[in-house]
Order: structure tokens, then C-alpha cells, then sequence
């Protein structure tokens, strides 16, 4: 088992760096690889060289594809929805980040 392995089991903050197969990335998640291929058609999950004859994927791939699955099982979501519901969560984090910052701005001028 590598060390990347080994720290996404331990359940460390992925990394950037972290590199998955589709394999490791199916094991991890628990899913089938065609439901995989499907995330990355419909825009959920890309791998780093699509265009190669091995797929791998950064670690962040591991969190959005996990969260892609619940969203199926426990919402009864179709692809499409699944892409736009992590479309709407990605956009309401990002406005929270942003929040934040404004926040922390506005107190530093205080």
C-alpha cells in the first residue's frame, strides 16, 4: 500500500498531490467504475490526463465522487441532478468563503 494510500485511509486532508487510479477511486468510494465514467462525462469529476489510456485522479476527486454518491443514494438523484446539486453546493461554499473574508476585512478595519 502506498503512502497516499495509506493517508486517505487514515483519514487525513487530501492533498492535491495525491494521485488515485479508477480502481483505488472505486474501492474507496465503493461504487462501480461505469458510474465513475458517467461523473466525468456529465462534468462531476475529471481526471488529470483524460486523454490517457489510464485514468488517475486527484485526491479532491475522492471527496466529490463520495458526496456524488450520497447524493444518489439518499436523495434518489439522477446524474444530471447529482452534477447540478454539486454545482449549487460548490457555489454556496465558495459564497461562504468569500463571506468570510468580507467579514474578516471589515473587522480588521474597525
Amino acid at each position: 500500500m502506498s503512502g497516499d494510500t495509506h493517508r486517505l485511509m487514515a483519514g487525513t486532508i487530501l492533498e492535491e498531490d495525491v494521485e488515485l487510479t479508477l480502481g483505488e477511486l472505486c474501492r474507496h468510494c465503493q461504487v462501480e467504475a461505469d458510474f465513475v465514467v458517467e461523473l466525468i462525462h456529465e462534468g462531476v469529476i475529471d481526471p488529470i490526463t483524460p486523454s490517457s489510456p489510464r485514468w488517475t485522479f486527484r485526491g479532491h476527486c475522492l471527496t466529490r465522487l463520495k458526496r456524488a454518491r450520497r447524493l444518489q443514494r439518499d436523495l434518489g438523484l439522477n446524474l444530471a441532478g447529482i452534477a447540478l446539486a454539486l454545482e449549487l453546493l460548490d457555489e454556496r461554499e465558495r459564497l461562504y468563503a468569500e463571506l468570510a473574508r468580507w467579514q474578516r476585512a471589515d473587522r480588521e478595519t474597525e
